[in-house]
């Protein structure tokens, strides 16, 4: 159905479609909704819940702009931890007040929070603010919401209110559905920029959690590579599932994939108890004190992770040698060992290997799997496709996601754009044609959701590009040249860990090559941004360049990599005054930030101000219901007319 006839069979009275179009004008006036974007969150979940809780920052912001000098700072930190945490901080309220002291309190609070509430609802129509509130408390908020208590006539009705909420006991469910709301408010759209999964401990609770945030389609994510391996494990791709596998076993978290994923790894285990010992170079990083083990499970881990490594370069032999238009066949290692083990050639070198753990390889044949390996891989892939929970979080990052997306003037993509040294776009060659720009992005994103849409294919097409995002020389996801993993494995000479970082990554400071960029996916070079993740802004890096066109925000979400950034992660917020990078202090713990109020320190960088308030009708929104008011005012006119 066109707009045409979806708006007349809503609107089909004169009354009701000249309402429609002052609602609809009077929503175009109204200030531009904030947006933050957030990329790289790499499993951490407390960090990530810790900052959608704050708003990046803005929530405390509003209540020091609500309240102004009423609060001392202790005061201001208690309610804000309040609005960020309501239940866990309700809990410590009920340890410390009783009697008089907590009814004042909840009288004080009720109070506070209708004031803090009515001020971040400013910029919302009633319609949305409703839309945001938990259902069974909506007629009561709204009373307490629009009616002044200050006036005489409504003071005894408003107070009657709340102190029925309090004798009735449902003061507590109400100051927490209250306070989620305002979390709704205070930034209206998330965009994560990649890579949700891998390295931290919960990425499943980082999708559960924007699941729900996204009730109101307030969520958008953009597929960074690790992501992909994901979609292609719940896609039958036996590639991407053996990189995740070892992935999980080199950062300690097989855990997701059994009590989370229920993912049967028991013949993994067995092929590996049988076939590999101890090995340093695989042994799994132990650096989060929150996931202790035993020897025995190190040992076991390292097993594991060794034999999941060898099914991983097993199967990378067949898939670069029947898909040639991939150029990867200097990635055919195996072949490259001496019969013994104890070398290999590259680029005309000998190498010694160190950590060896080639027992299953037969140097005859060395990318045939064993029956063994391939029962586990076949075990593997059927877990995989049929994990219900697994295939739910990832519909949802199909449903939400995209290789890239156009956003309110904005071009926000994961890893990069494939380019020469001379920024001339490059791309693959599939079946005589070749695909560079936003159709390289089109083509592997059209492949993806086939290969997803249809788990009982293997090797077709479709699913090697699944793989080819994860580590092709120009996958836009990688934006790298070669993927060392066995290299740095098994060879100590570190000339052979280079990976070659694609063109981009320095042209992406040259304002005109981003202007380039922006013009290849259609949007506005003088006032568009292109905003990236995957590459971690190391310390004394300038994460704004191209004169303020490029800004790139994983700053070390993931714990691993907050020794390289120094920080604890970046959140952009896009509002009706401008952009503003916050830079975020690492997080501690989500039970020291309760028990001690203890907040992410955030410091504002501005990107760019606006003249004016922007407005709703200058997003994509405001051009879609800029439309619809000119489809209403034609058919206005056509109902005066008779027609």
């Amino acid at each position: 159905m066109d707009l045409y006839s979806e708006l007349t069979a809503k609107y089909q009275t004169v009354p009701a479609i000249a309402t429609e179009i002052i609602n609809l004008e009077a929503i175009l006036n109204l200030p531009k909704p904030t947006e933050a974007f957030m990329s790289d969150i790499h499993g951490e979940y407390n960090a990530f819940q810790h900052v959608l809780r704050n708003g990046s920052g803005n929530v405390k912001s509003k209540i020091r702009s609500c309240f102004r000098d009423e609060m001392t700072e202790t005061t201001l930190q208690r309610f804000a931890f309040l609005v960020y945490y309501p239940s866990e901080r309700l809990t410590a309220i009920h340890q410390e007040l009783q009697g008089d002291d907590l009814q004042q309190w909840y009288l004080t609070t009720f109070r506070r929070l209708i004031r803090l509430l009515a001020f971040t609802a400013t910029k919302y129509t009633r319609s949305k603010v409703r839309k945001a509130m938990a259902p069974e408390f909506v007629y009561i908020t709204e009373e307490l919401l629009y009616n002044d208590a200050d006036t005489p006539d409504k003071l005894a009705y408003y107070w009657q209110i709340i102190r029925n909420l309090i004798v009735l006991e449902q003061a507590d469910e109400w100051i927490e559905a209250t306070c989620r709301t305002i979390q709704r408010l205070t930034v209206d759209h998330f965009h994560i920029v990649g890579d949700i999964y891998d390295r931290g401990p919960a990425p499943d609770q980082v999708v559960e959690s924007l699941i729900k945030r996204d009730q109101r389609h307030s969520v958008d994510i953009q597929w960074g590579n690790h992501d992909i391996l994901w979609i292609g494990g719940a896609a039958g791709s036996a590639l991407c599932i053996a990189n995740l596998v070892r992935i999980s076993a080199r950062y300690n978290n097989l855990s997701i994939l059994e009590d989370v994923y229920g993912i049967n790894l028991r013949h993994l285990a067995r092929l590996a108890e049988q076939y590999y010992q101890d090995n340093p170079a695989f042994s799994p990083k132990m650096g989060r004190s929150d996931r202790p083990i035993t020897e025995a499970e190190r040992l076991q881990i390292t097993q594991i992770h060794q034999a999941i490594a060898m099914i991983q370069f097993k199967l990378e032999g067949p898939a670069i040698k029947r898909r040639p238009e991939f150029e990867m066949d200097h990635r055919l290692l195996l072949d490259k060992l001496a019969a013994d083990f104890s070398t290999i050639q590259l680029n005309g070198h000998t190498y010694p290997i160190t950590n060896g753990c080639f027992a299953t390889v037969d140097p005859a044949d060395p990318y045939r799997l064993l029956p063994e390996e391939q029962e586990v891989i076949d075990s593997l892939v059927e877990s995989f496709t049929h994990s219900e929970k697994l295939h739910r979080h990832m519909d949802f990052l199909m449903d939400r996601g995209s290789m890239y997306l156009r956003y309110n003037r904005n071009l926000l993509l994961h890893g990069c754009v494939p380019v020469d040294e001379d920024g001339n776009f490059i791309g693959l060659t599939i079946e005589g044609t070749t695909y560079t720009g936003r159709q390289l992005f089109d083509m592997l994103e059209a492949n993806l959701r086939l290969a997803y849409s249809q788990p009982t294919e293997k090797a077709d097409l479709a699913t090697d590009l699944l793989w080819y995002l994860w580590t092709g020389p120009n996958s836009p996801l990688f934006g790298k040249h070669d993927m060392t993993t066995f290299e740095r494995y098994f060879i100590k000479d570190p000339a052979t860990h280079a990976e070659g970082r694609n063109a981009y990554y320095h042209l992406r400071k040259d304002p005109d090559f981003i202007k380039k960029i922006l013009r290849e996916f259609v949007l506005d070079p003088e006032v568009g941004h292109v905003i990236n993740g995957h590459t971690p802004v190391k310390k004394g890096t300038d994460p704004i360049m191209a004169n303020n066109k490029m800004i790139v925000i994983d700053g070390g979400f993931s714990k691993p990599y907050q020794k390289t950034t120094g920080i604890g992660g970046y959140t952009l917020l896009d509002n009706s005054y401008g952009m503003q990078l916050v830079t975020h202090q690492p997080f501690t713990t989500k039970a020291d930030a309760i028990a001690n109020l203890t907040d992410i320190i955030s410091t504002r960088r501005v990107v760019e101000t606006e003249a004016r308030r922007r407005t709703v009708a200058e997003t994509d929104i405001g051009t879609a219901l800029q439309a619809e008011v000119e489809v209403l005012k034609r058919r206005l006119a056509e109902l005066r007319n008779g027609d």
